[in-house]
């Protein structure tokens, strides 16, 4: 008996809906991460490292993953387990403000840097392989190993590249600039890592019926999402214009 696999094919306008989430949550990461060196107590510190971490990871990298994840159709029915997806949101959440806890922190130098990026990329890494657990269907998933470790180094080199944009970007020309290059890299690890998975249907399996579905699902979480992203953008940049009126 052969195995009977089945493609993803992915819906092109929920794609260009994780890209532009991906670029607008680095953005904004980017934006309020400029606030992590100037802080000047531990608690200013620590409250702009999870608020820029939040942004990273929940807008950036989550909703990136989750709308890509919904633009994948295939010829089964795909729903979703609440809690490993609220696991793996919390997890590439945490692995940013590591990531910008350690750069953050003191003294730059690029042996904190690589030291952070590679905790937020291994934390990156395991959100997708977490959030690809969270599918209920009746299929299984096998994956290529190689294509597996490729997905986890651009994990890796695309969390170096985040945090060294967001401690050396100044100017909001260079900073959407920075912030289109890591919408790539997200994105580029997001479809490698799909691309390693092989979906084998297996006949006769049931498919729990209490997880999450729905066809403008994909939409819904990119409309919260922006919305989400854009107030606490206005509110960064309001909050430092007028600092910046204050020291004139």
């Amino acid at each position: 008996m052969h195995d009977h696999s089945i493609q993803c094919v992915h819906d092109p306008l929920l794609v260009t809906l994780s890209f532009l989430v991906a670029v607008l949550g680095s953005y904004t990461a980017l934006q309020l991460a400029l606030a992590i060196p100037g802080a000047r107590t531990f608690g200013a510190r620590a409250s702009a490292v999870v608020i820029s971490g939040a942004a990273m990871g929940g807008g950036a990298i989550w909703a990136m993953h989750f709308i890509a994840m919904l633009a994948c159709n295939m010829d089964v029915v795909v729903t979703y387990d609440i809690g490993i997806t609220l696991l793996s949101a919390l997890m590439a959440m945490v692995a940013c403000m590591i990531g910008l806890a350690i750069v953050g922190g003191g003294v730059f130098s690029y042996g904190k840097l690589v030291l952070a990026g590679l905790m937020m990329g291994l934390g990156v890494a395991s959100m997708h392989y977490t959030g690809m657990a969270a599918m209920k269907m009746s299929a299984t998933i096998r994956y290529d190993q190689t294509l597996v470790l490729v997905s986890i180094v651009i994990a890796v080199v695309a969390s170096i590249a985040a945090l060294w944009l967001a401690f050396n970007m100044r100017g909001r020309l260079m900073m959407l600039g920075s912030a289109i290059v890591m919408g790539i890299a997200v994105c580029g690890m997001h479809y490698t890592a799909m691309l390693a998975a092989e979906f084998v249907v297996v006949p006769g399996m049931a498919v729990p019926a209490n997880g999450v579905s729905g066809d403008y699902l994909g939409a819904a979480v990119f409309i919260v999402s922006v919305t989400l992203l854009a107030v606490v953008l206005m509110m960064s940049i309001t909050r430092q214009k007028r600092r910046a009126l204050v020291q004139i």
